[in-house]
Parts: C-alpha cells; structure tokens; sequence
C-alpha cells in the first residue's frame, strides 16, 4: 500500500482532504510538503492540465491530466517532467487539486462533485 492510497480512499468515500504530498515529480507546480487540498471529483468534466488523485497500474498519483478519451471514459496520467504514467478509467481518478498552500487552481472547484450527489461530504 502507498502513501497515497489512504487519501485516495477517503476521497472516493466523499471527503475533501488536505495533505503533504512528497516528491519532486510535480515540481515547480506543487513541491513537496506543499500543502494540497484535493476534493472529489466528476471525471467526465475534466480538462488536460487539472492535477488529479487517481490510480495507474495500481499506483496512486497526484499528477497531471494530459490527456483525454471520453468515448473510452478513461484519462492518462503524467507527471510535470513528461514522463506518462498511463491511461486510467473514470472509476480510478478520485480527486482533483482545489488548491495548493491555499491557492485556488483555476477552474479546479468547478469541476468537483456536486454537494448532494452521494459522492462528497
């Protein structure tokens, strides 16, 4: 079990959750230890660019968007050095970044669950 799967649970049960990410892979947009808000999420609004918690080959990552399929209903995942981690389902992005060290990402609250739908808290 990563360090992430504990967070990726508590997203998927509905709940919005601030943590400290470690690592350099997102860098410069969140550096380790920044403190990242990531609420749940509805996949089908996504947009390349959004950082999102989801799990790839059975890893959990908060990483980039780059991609998108919807007729497949699936998004890939890649961190901000370029490397990709791979295609993932709607049923495996958890979250999306809201905000990092109290910064709002742009557009991010606009594409959360719906308060009310069984999906967040």
């Amino acid at each position: 079990m990563g360090a992430l799967d504990g967070v990726a649970a508590r997203v998927a049960d509905g709940a919005t959750v601030e943590f400290r990410p470690s690592g350099s892979s997102m860098v410069p947009l969140i550096r380790s230890r920044q403190s990242v808000l990531v609420a749940p999420v509805d996949p089908t609004l996504l947009k390349v660019g959004d950082i999102v918690l989801a799990r790839v080959a059975g890893t959990v990552y908060l990483h980039l968007v780059s991609a998108l399929d919807p007729a497949r209903r699936r998004v890939q995942i890649s961190n901000n050095r370029g490397r990709v981690n791979g295609w993932t389902g709607h049923d495996r992005v958890f979250g999306i970044c809201v905000s990092i060290d109290g910064v709002a990402r742009p557009g991010a609250s606009s594409r959360t669950m719906p308060v009310g739908s069984g999906d967040s808290a």
